[in-house]
């Protein structure tokens, strides 16, 4: 009972991930600091696309579904839960684009923000922001 809750919250917790790897770019256009992990998490997301990065909560749920007498993931979460659930499977180079372009434009959208941010400020208070910057 133990290992299926491990292995309930292990995955709850991978599909928070994923969604954050696309979608997190568009987290940090409001909390602005979230960027570096949202880096860091498409980074790890793309590295196990493109290299095959072992990630890390496949394994944990692997060790718990084993413990709780089930079978193990089959080619990973995104490969068991996702690809063929949520989407054909056919479709996955499709998904990966798209995924890869929402990630793209959320960047974009958090460099746009920073600068009209940035642009605003000095517009608001042109004598500090000289002084600031010389």
């Amino acid at each position: 009972m133990v290992y299926r809750a491990i292995d309930t919250l292990t995955a709850t917790v991978h599909y928070a991930f994923v969604l954050y790897v696309v979608f997190g770019g568009f987290v940090a256009w409001r909390w602005r600091r979230t960027i570096t992990a949202h880096l860091l998490a498409a980074a790890w997301g793309a590295g196990s696309v493109l290299i095959g990065f072992d990630c890390p909560l496949t394994a944990v749920e692997n060790w718990a579904r084993r413990r709780a007498g089930e079978s193990t993931l089959d080619g990973g979460f995104i490969a068991h839960y996702i690809t063929g659930v949520l989407y054909p499977a056919d479709a996955l180079t499709a998904v990966r684009i798209l995924a890869a372009v929402t990630v793209a434009v959320s960047w974009a959208g958090y460099l746009w923000l920073g600068r009209r941010g940035h642009r605003r400020d000095r517009e608001a208070d042109p004598v500090e922001h000289s002084n600031l910057h010389g």
